[in-house]
């Protein structure tokens, strides 16, 4: 996986999906700081996901970004899209690897460097840690410290995503840390303060 220093953000689908959405993701992904997408939409029905993921899927291919469903490797296939976020409690990766082939995987390997190894035995494409701070998009379990990414970069080239509460305050010092990416969400997507494009544009 090239990684592109530029495009340093994993950017995380907000949790419902209205009707200004796609119109917000164009204006953010047109500022070229995205590498990836996550849809992750735990309470939509299978349909819908599908009908969201074909839109979003049309702007992500527009930007050069790369499209990827979170949990469901199922979804992903139907969607053809660029690969599959797994959950530690999801599909293992050697199963979804059968189902999407050569297709992106990223595994969640949470504040572990022992689940970090892990994927990296079965050959994750992506490792994500976290989280590094306080999230209001998904309860904290587990709270990892910068010297983790440091600790993962020395045992494999593979990316390592930052996760968890990260905005335009905090990016730097993951980054300073060697995180390859930073997933966001909630600081761009439920910013009181900012609209997305003005949330994006703050990280530089």
């Amino acid at each position: 996986m090239r990684i592109n220093k530029k495009r340093f953000i994993y950017l995380i689908s907000p949790t419902k999906i209205d009707k200004f959405f796609y119109q917000n993701l164009t204006k953010v992904l047109q500022q070229k700081k995205v590498s990836f997408f996550q849809l992750r939409l735990k309470k939509e029905t299978l349909k819908k996901k599908i009908i969201i993921g074909e839109k979003i899927k049309k702007i992500c291919k527009k930007f050069n970004v790369k499209f990827l469903i979170n949990d469901d490797v199922f979804i992903a296939k139907k969607l053809n899209a660029d690969g599959c976020h797994l959950g530690q409690k999801d599909m293992n990766i050697a199963k979804a690897r059968k189902l999407i082939g050569k297709k992106i995987i990223g595994v969640t390997c949470h504040n572990s460097i022992k689940l970090a190894k892990v994927a990296l035995k079965n050959r994750a494409d992506y490792i994500a840690l976290g989280a590094f701070h306080h999230s209001k998009t998904k309860k904290i379990k587990f709270k990892a410290h910068t010297d983790l990414i440091r600790k993962v970069k020395k045992i494999t080239k593979i990316p390592v995503v930052a996760i968890g509460g990260i905005n335009s305050d905090n990016y730097k010092k993951l980054l300073l840390n060697k995180a390859n990416f930073l997933a966001i969400s909630g600081y761009i997507w439920n910013n009181k303060n900012l609209k997305p494009l003005e949330a994006i544009k703050k990280l530089k």
